[in-house]
Formats: structure tokens, sequence, C-alpha cells
């Protein structure tokens, strides 16, 4: 790891949910497992709590080594002030990834030879549980064209809120008082500036640190108003010597967010695949994720999850409640009303080529859900002896090449080797696509 590193690298409880009804697949099943940000070795996460000109961003820092080594220079549309910064709890960004994380649900099929009263089980879908002030202290401008906006401390961080006029003379004045900026950096800060942005800077005051008695950095949380529904990622890119993951918690009061300046594409979903995935689901999604981001060219944003916070189904965590989200930076909510908070998740895999401008966002008033799923189906193991029980073991050879077909597909895997992982039909003791092919 480089002792600097610029960062935009900026930031179970198991429900039940049964269905019975077979039209009624869309959210049912039980939850298995989830592919949240552990899948990533360098996966960047935020929350943006937006409404209207008013945000509250939370920056998870992934900085590994030594903290007095760390630096963060995050631009900003405004001065903030003391009173504006504060550090965050890491357990919420861990419980945003949880409940939103792309998940896999399984179904076990009933015995084919069973009466099936219908009329008993109808509407017997359980759901989801709903679950900073100092005085300001201007300096003059010097010779670099660097003003120190605001300076202050919060929690195990020293800030500064800087302002400069051009990007070589804020690069030397960084470096001079002790941040290790990386070749390249002139450039991108100069588009800041031409946009009259301010520089939110941090470093660990190590006293601090080694009284709080965390092991790890706690993420910074910022509040402002201004028009601009952004976050700027270009300076996070200096460093990256691969693609990087960045994982977007938008919280909104209205409905789905969307990025405006590249395409937002739905993670692919719902697929039924074998049944072996559920021990390899952390592989699975990798793959599917790699492949997805391939074919879109690599220049969109995925939506792998948009919900309304106040329920779930199938749930891969309980919905936050109120101090949660309050602790998330959701600002418009009172102890009267708590379900008006809609999640919007974004994953966006970036590179220095492939997304040549920060990220801008907009609020819709979309309420339409979605989330990543997949989709395992067990099936029956008892004799199922009766005339339906045998057309449904000879139809199971079909059933288990189609899930292993849009395995293949979804993840680029080899057919042949997804074949061998398959079960045996329950017809034959030959594996099924013997039975197909001979």
């Amino acid at each position: 790891m480089k002792p600097f590193r610029i960062l935009i690298s900026l930031l179970l409880t198991f429900v039940a949910v049964i269905c019975f009804a077979p039209t009624a697949w869309a959210f049912c099943g039980f939850y298995v497992a989830k592919a949240d940000t552990k899948l990533y070795n360098k996966a960047s996460q935020v929350i943006i709590a937006h409404d209207g000109s008013r945000t509250i961003l939370t920056m998870a820092n992934d900085y590994q080594g030594d903290v007095k080594d760390f630096a963060l220079v995050v631009p900003v549309p405004v001065v903030l002030q003391k009173e504006q910064v504060r550090v965050g709890d890491p357990k919420i960004i861990e419980r945003l990834d949880a409940f939103s994380a792309p998940r896999l649900v399984e179904y076990f099929d009933e015995d084919p030879c069973a009466d099936y009263d219908m009329s008993r089980r109808q509407g017997a879908v359980t759901r989801g549980a709903p679950a900073a002030s100092e005085s300001r202290d201007r300096n003059e401008q010097n010779s670099f064209g660097v003003t120190i906006e605001a300076r202050f401390s919060v929690g195990e961080y020293d800030i500064l809120i800087l302002s400069a006029t051009e990007s070589n003379g804020l690069q030397t004045w960084l470096v001079r008082n002790g941040y290790k900026i990386p070749a390249g950096a002139a450039q991108l800060l100069q588009t800041y500036i031409r946009q009259n942005m301010k520089f939110f800077v941090a470093k660990v005051n190590l006293a601090e640190f080694q009284k709080s008695g965390y092991q790890l950095l706690r993420p910074l949380q910022m509040a402002y108003e201004s028009p601009r529904f952004m976050l700027p990622i270009r300076l996070g890119m200096i460093n990256a010597s691969a693609a990087q993951d960045l994982i977007i918690y938008i919280l909104s009061p209205k409905g789905q967010a969307e990025v405006t300046n590249y395409r937002t594409v739905k993670v692919p979903s719902d697929a039924e695949i074998p049944v072996f995935v559920k021990k390899e689901f952390g592989d699975f999604y990798k793959a599917m994720f790699a492949k997805a981001y391939t074919q879109e060219d690599q220049k969109v944003a995925f939506l792998e999850y948009a919900w309304n916070m106040s329920n779930c189904d199938p749930c891969s965590a309980q919905p936050l409640n109120q101090e949660e989200l309050t602790k998330a930076g959701v600002f418009w909510i009172n102890s009267s009303e708590s379900g008006n908070v809609f999640i919007t998740r974004l994953h966006v895999r970036y590179t220095r080529d492939k997304f040549p401008e920060d990220l801008m966002f907009q609020e819709t008033s979309n309420q339409q859900n979605f989330q990543g799923r997949y989709i395992l189906r067990h099936p029956f193991q008892g004799e199922a002896n009766c005339q339906a029980g045998q057309q449904y073991k000879r139809s199971l050879a079909e059933r288990f090449e189609r899930e292993a077909q849009n395995l293949a597909k979804l993840t680029g895997w080899n057919i042949n080797d997804i074949r061998k992982k398959q079960p045996v039909s329950q017809s034959e003791s030959r594996p099924f696509w013997r039975n197909i092919w001979n």
C-alpha cells in the first residue's frame, strides 16, 4: 500500500419469507446468502442522504496502513464549518450494506402427489418486519494562491477547508505542509478549482486516535446545502492501479436516485440457477458482475437495490430503525414518521479512462422496487410414485439444464463444468445431461 491515498474511496437476522401461491414468485422465498462488500478487496462505500438542496454525505475510509500517513482530500461545493462535520458510526454502513446487498433465495418443491389446498394457503406470505462550532480562521492569500477557509478538529481528525486559485499552487502548498500528493494530481485539482469548489482536507490526530480506542479509522460525515447533487470520484483514480469498486447508498424521501451523466443499468436478476451455487455464491456474484460490467462497455452505474426502507421481501437484514437512519444522515423524519426513506444502492466499477467525469445524480419519484436476487429451487426428495410424480421427475432433467444454461450465460463459466456439479435426475442413475444427449 502507498502510505498516502487520496480517498474518494469515499466511503443476521434471517427473515423467512414463504410463498405458497405459484403466481407470486416475484419477491418470495428464504433468504440464504448475500453479496455484500466483503466480496471486494477494494470496495469503497458512501452514504448520501439527500432531499432538495440539502445533503449529508458519509465517507467510509478504506485506508490500510499506518494512520499517521493517512490524508483525505475531497472536493466539496461549499465552505464547511465544524458544526457541519462529525465522525460517523461504521456499523451504520455495515447495516446498509447488509440490508441492500444482492441476495440468494431458495425454494423447496412440494410433493407433486400431495393434494394442494390452494384456498387454505392463499395470502400466507410473511412480510419482512418494518422494521461543527469554532470561529472562522481565514488566512491571508499566500504566494501559492491557497486560503485556509476553516480549521477545526472532529474526533480523531484534524480538518482544513481550503480554497485555491490554481492547481500547481494547491499541490505545492499540500506537499510543503506534509501531504504527499501523487503525480497527476494538479490537472485534476484544476477542474475543481474552475468550478469554484473547496477542498476538505483531513489528517489523523494520533493522540486523539489512540485515546478513541478504535482500531480502524471511522467514517467522516458532512452536511451542506448546495444545488449540486454529485459525488467527486476522479481524485480517487490517481492512485488506482486497477478498477475500483464503489458502493453508493442514496437515501431519499421521494424515490429512486439516478446517475444523469452515465447510464444506470439494473444488475441481472431473478434468474433460476443450480442449487450448488449456494456454496459458491460469492464467486458466482463476482463472476456475474464482472461479465455484466464488460458487456455494458464498463461505463455504467449498476442498480443493485431500490426499496422503501420500511419493509423488505426477502430480508437479508432487518430494515434500519429510526435511530440508525438518523445516524445514516436521514434528516427529514421524526418520531411520528419513519416510512418515507427510499434507498437506492448503486455499484460503480471505475477506472481512470472509463469514468472521465464525476457522478451526477437526480432524485426521482419512482418508487418501483428492485433487487439483485438469484433463485435456487430444490427438487422434491420423496418417492412421488403417482402419475403426476412421474411427470415431475421426467421434467427435472430439462429444468436442471435450463438452470445450468442460465448460470453459464450470467457468469461465462464453462457449461460442462457446471453440468458436472448438477444433481442426478431422480428417474435415472445417470447424470441428467447424459439422458438428454444420449
